[in-house]
């Protein structure tokens, strides 16, 4: 049976997605999971926006399956299922990721058959095999079926205890791509899963619900076979918290010293977890760590307190301590409440100066549908279209009028980059590829006009 999977176009929304072009790891896993007794090819719409209709009459799937992981590809996702329903009302289509497993009811469209919930490895090599029998998917656990009178949840598909046991990646179906996928500067960069959940219980992060409040971890073992098989010279570990289990993540860093593995790797970690062991930071530089992404979140404890970090400002300031000693300097984001007024934001900009962070980054405290905020405050928001849940723009009421709300925001952003620097960036690049002879990498340039969008506050009005 011929399964397409699509990744949706990306190119109307701000900030992360233009910043950061990541590979469809789970489209990958998915693949991976199907492709012994399937047919399966992948379509990343995002560097072939206009391929869907050919790739469809070329490769005549019988099932297409969509992902949505982020909030605000749900219109581009839906746009992509009334396609394929428009070239052949025949195919089954699915959407799967984190938003429709926490929001089906988002999906409720005559477009879309059924909507994954939860990991997908399993629940799609029963879908398959079920609909390949002609058999009604309605037994198929981890399901919700679109049917004309209401929506039919088929019931919870069980974790997946052991990760280890999960296909590997299919690779090679993003060949013609892999070249392009990037985080910021990093280029080509390639995605490795090796931990399934979070311990903690942010309010405003949808992680933990997802993973029904489960951290499961890949084996050291496991991680280095992955790892071997990336050509890619840069590795961003997707864990939410890298160092959950911080003797796990010292055998991997052993296990890459003792294989010769020279990479350079980019991990998310909680700073507690960083200021506890310091020592973790020295064995991964000395492994290849280059990046630390941090959520430092806020500048006072009060406020951190607030969003259930469970974590201290003094944490954030000593872990950043350590990154330095070792000659890393981390990616520290923060959370701008809409409630903030105009010294709010003198605050934030005067914390971001006094530590000297090189690499900031902003934005909205957004409660994203499956939150506890999302509960919280729903009744709140100011609008339903799901294309602003981007963390860039504010969908609850503003303290301060909107136009001098994203003014805030935009200064945030030029002061950490301003034109200067980022020419200063852009002249490099132009030297580096005058004295290489090669053509400047086209995702560079679109980083640098993107970190010029986020400093213009006219540019958050008109999206």
């Amino acid at each position: 049976m011929r399964i397409l999977l699509v990744y949706p176009d990306q190119n109307r929304t701000m900030g992360l997605q233009q910043l950061a072009r990541l590979e469809p790891l789970g489209l990958e896993m998915i693949a991976g999971a199907l492709h012994n007794r399937h047919e399966v090819a992948i379509l990343d719409m995002r560097l072939k926006p206009d391929a869907l209709t050919s790739i469809l009459a070329d490769f005549q799937p019988y099932l297409v399956g969509i992902s949505s992981t982020f909030t605000v590809d749900i219109y581009q996702a839906l746009s992509v299922a009334e396609a394929v329903k428009a070239f052949d009302q025949h195919i089954f289509v699915f959407i799967g990721g984190h938003h429709p497993s926490l929001c089906p009811e988002d999906f409720y469209h005559p477009a879309v058959d059924a909507i994954v919930v939860g990991e997908g490895e399993h629940t799609m090599q029963e879908l398959v095999d079920c609909l390949a029998a002609g058999d009604d998917p309605d037994r198929v656990p981890g399901l919700v079926l679109n049917r004309p009178e209401r929506q039919y949840f088929t019931g919870p598909q069980p974790l997946i205890k052991n990760l280890d046991v999960l296909p590997y990646p299919k690779r090679s179906l993003i060949d013609s791509y892999s070249q392009y996928y990037h985080l910021v500067l990093n280029q080509p960069v390639a995605l490795l899963e090796t931990t399934r959940g979070c311990p903690h219980r942010c309010r405003f992060c949808s992680v933990w619900k997802f993973y029904q409040e489960r951290v499961r971890f890949k084996s050291p073992q496991r991680v280095i076979e992955e790892l071997t098989a990336i050509e890619e010279p840069y590795v961003f570990f997707t864990d939410d918290n890298f160092l959950s289990d911080v003797n796990r993540a010292r055998e991997i860093a052993c296990l890459i010293r003792e294989r010769g593995i020279r990479k350079s790797y980019t991990i998310q970690a909680r700073s507690d977890a960083i200021v506890s062991h310091p020592e973790i930071i020295t064995q991964w530089r000395e492994a290849g760590l280059s990046c630390v992404f941090i959520g430092f979140e806020k500048p006072d404890q009060t406020a951190l307190g607030a969003v259930d970090k469970k974590n201290s400002v003094g944490n954030n300031e000593a872990a950043l301590k350590v990154l330095r000693q070792e000659g890393t300097e981390p990616v520290a984001s923060f959370i701008a409440d809409p409630d903030y007024g105009h010294d709010d934001f003198v605050n934030l900009r005067a914390y971001v100066r006094r530590l000297k962070l090189r690499f900031p980054a902003f934005t909205v405290l957004t409660p994203l549908p499956g939150t506890v905020l999302f509960e919280e405050v729903k009744e709140q928001l100011t609008t339903a279209n799901f294309e602003l849940f981007d963390l860039l723009h504010a969908v609850l009421p503003t303290k301060l009028p909107l136009t001098k709300f994203y003014k805030e925001m935009a200064s945030l952003w030029r002061e950490a980059y301003p034109s200067w620097r980022l020419n200063l960036i852009r002249m490099y690049l132009f030297l580096r590829d005058l004295w290489l002879r090669s053509p400047a990498p086209q995702h560079w340039q679109r980083v640098l006009a993107e970190g010029r969008r986020l400093a213009d506050a006219h540019t958050y009005l008109r999206c």
